[in-house]
């Protein structure tokens, strides 16, 4: 910080002790660090780019930070359908709220199905007030006539993208360097296929939410002309219709 001119406030400091329960638990009581004159104590969640992380990286506080944000304007915006037209309150929504549920998702992958159903639960809303459908009204038709993906498919797909900027050299040279093509030994069909080296961490449930992880597992995944494709606005096109058929089936 010194060396960029940079000035830590004492005052506004805080930091975030992260890992498993068991370690974090051997950890005695109070844990401080001095910044300066000031003592800062350890906070149990923290708040960076958006995100808000929490001492074991379970999301959860963001994840509920994000349904309390989104249902306020839900309410707000279903006091108003009946004087919106369609196309108004799908922009009212993707302004409000999609722009919620996709900020930063890609750090969703690996989470719980209960809490990427309580983000789901969100849309599902958002496409009902659109709609103007029943509470009682199947949400698939609803979605699927709409062209959203659902929660999970959404965070695969911002994964797929960012790999495919990686690969690009359109990323940042931090992620880029994460991700290593797969060079055969000798020459197989899988040669041309264009695909990652896979990893294996020894924790599923940390290492394997890892993006050095995840983003050669779904890339991988994908159909040949997906992965062979070296047009950005192209391959959203093709990645969105793949993920469209995986969620809806047609």
């Amino acid at each position: 910080m010194v060396r960029n001119c940079l000035k830590l406030n004492d005052e506004k400091t805080e930091f975030l002790v992260i890992g498993a329960p068991l370690y974090v638990s051997r950890i005695q009581e109070p844990c401080t660090i001095k910044i300066g004159n000031t003592n800062i104590t350890a906070t149990e969640t923290a708040k960076n780019i958006g995100a808000i992380f929490d001492t074991h990286l379970t999301l959860i506080p963001h994840v509920n930070n994000i349904a309390k944000s989104c249902y306020a304007q839900l309410r707000m915006l279903g006091q108003i359908r009946y004087n919106l037209t369609e196309d108004a309150a799908v922009s009212l929504v993707h302004a409000y709220i999609t722009s919620r549920l996709d900020n930063g998702n890609a750090l969703l992958f690996g989470l719980s199905e209960k809490h990427v159903h309580k983000l789901q639960l969100i849309q599902n809303t958002a496409a009902r007030i659109v709609s103007r459908a029943s509470r009682y009204d199947r949400i698939t038709p609803i979605l699927k006539r709409l062209h959203w993906l659902p929660i999970k498919f959404r965070i695969d797909y911002k994964i797929c993208l960012l790999t495919f900027k990686c690969i690009q050299h359109q990323a940042p040279k931090y992620l880029q360097d994460l991700l290593h093509r797969h060079i055969p030994s000798r020459h197989l069909r899988s040669s041309d296929q264009n695909l990652l080296e896979r990893k294996y961490p020894n924790l599923e449930t940390y290492g394997g939410r890892a993006f050095s992880v995840v983003a050669p597992r779904l890339w991988n995944g994908l159909p040949k002309e997906l992965r062979t494709c070296d047009d950005l606005e192209e391959f959203k096109k093709l990645l969105k219709t793949h993920m469209f058929l995986k969620a809806f089936g047609s």
